[in-house]
């Protein structure tokens, strides 16, 4: 399964965001032109670029549907990743892009095809399927407001601008499952300033999931089935547009003495509706505890802690040059699985019992270089 969205990549867009806006001083960013033509000569039309490669690992993380039972006969939905990640930000004229593209490696309880779950093939029988790998990339790019309007009264009070926002996520799994999703979001995004020059980001977004591919509902692995009735053609889902809102905040603790200035905060959330059932268009099972409708998506990272390693070691002129950072991630009804509910996945089926994959609580910490 997909470690969606956002990930170590959208907490890692809010420190790179601010540390952008540092680089170019406030007269610098008065003067950008808003109307929508190409920017005067004398001003490049990248004000700031920002490239970084990250190595992190989530201690506890989950995927819906992959579990295994402990010796004491306890169920361990739980699995170790490691990531490794590369992201770009710019700011230029009229906005931002970011981009990342990230591989997760997974621990051998998320094991890769042909393996089903830990340890055994889609055949039943024993295998020792090493664990899965996922490449997953995601852009957003925001059009601001004072920019394209060349003026200043999207900036009221803490309010710093009002941007369009735009983006995409895709990715592609070596399980058995072989999700392969795609979706495109589209909306609005509020900058408001935090003390210690930082800021908090929400962004009210129309989300759409395309596409995303299940083996299991594709037709021919259960029988020949028919098509859009009782399996997949090619086991690709459709779901429903629905909402999201996107959150994310960075602020330095500049309230620490100057000796100890070296640290930050950052964060995120994100909230997406339900998208209609999760073998769409196929007709979906069940009420109560055996349904199979997807539910509201709460995907967070609350706090991140960064260390500007290379502004204590070296000074000020190499700040943020290496980051070293530790963080809590909380995701319920992962990728809007009900976690109380989807049979075969998020709970067993016949017993209703918990397969503990489809929330997750994790530690998560990494090392960010830029260059």
């Amino acid at each position: 399964m997909s470690d969606r969205r956002y990930n170590s990549a959208t907490a890692l867009f809010s420190l790179l965001a601010l540390a952008a806006v540092n680089n170019a001083s406030a007269a610098d960013l008065s003067i950008i032109p808003a109307k929508a033509s190409k920017p005067p000569a004398d001003l490049p039309l990248f004000l700031v670029t920002d490239n970084r490669v990250t190595f992190s690992y989530i201690f506890s993380g989950t995927d819906p549907g992959v579990w295994s039972r402990r010796p004491d006969g306890s169920i361990s939905g739980k699995t170790e990743k490691q990531v490794y990640s590369f992201t770009h930000f710019d700011i230029w004229a009229y906005g931002t892009n970011f981009f990342t593209i990230s591989m997760f490696k997974s621990g051998r309880n998320d094991p890769a095809s042909p393996c089903v779950a830990p340890g055994v093939s889609i055949t039943g029988g024993a295998a020792d399927c090493a664990g899965a790998s996922e490449v997953y990339g995601l852009f957003r790019s925001t059009f601001g407001w004072n920019e394209i309007f060349n003026t200043k009264a999207f900036t009221v009070g803490p309010l710093n601008n009002i941007s369009f926002e735009v983006g995409m996520d895709a990715n592609t799994d070596n399980t058995f499952l072989a999700p392969a999703k795609r979706d495109v979001v589209a909306g609005l995004q509020f900058a408001f300033d935090l003390p210690y020059k930082g800021y908090f980001n929400v962004a009210p977004l129309a989300y759409w999931e395309f596409s995303n591919h299940n083996a299991f509902t594709q037709c021919g692995l259960f029988g020949p089935g028919v098509a859009g009735v009782t399996c997949l053609g090619d086991g690709n889902t459709s779901y429903k547009p629905t909402w999201a809102i996107e959150t994310n905040y960075y602020m330095n603790l500049g309230f620490l003495p100057e000796s100890m200035q070296f640290f930050s905060i950052s964060g995120r959330a994100g909230w997406y509706g339900s998208k209609g059932d999760q073998s769409s268009p196929l007709v979906g099972l069940g009420i109560g505890s055996n349904s199979t409708a997807t539910k509201i998506e709460f995907n967070s990272e609350p706090i991140r802690l960064t260390f500007d390693a290379s502004k204590a070691v070296w000074g000020a002129k190499y700040s943020h040059l290496v980051d070293v950072w530790v963080a809590y991630r909380y995701w319920q009804n992962k990728f809007g699985l009900d976690h109380n509910a989807s049979p075969g996945v998020c709970t067993i089926a016949g017993t209703g019992q918990s397969t503990n994959s489809c929330t997750e609580s994790s530690l998560y910490s990494g090392i960010t270089v830029k260059f």
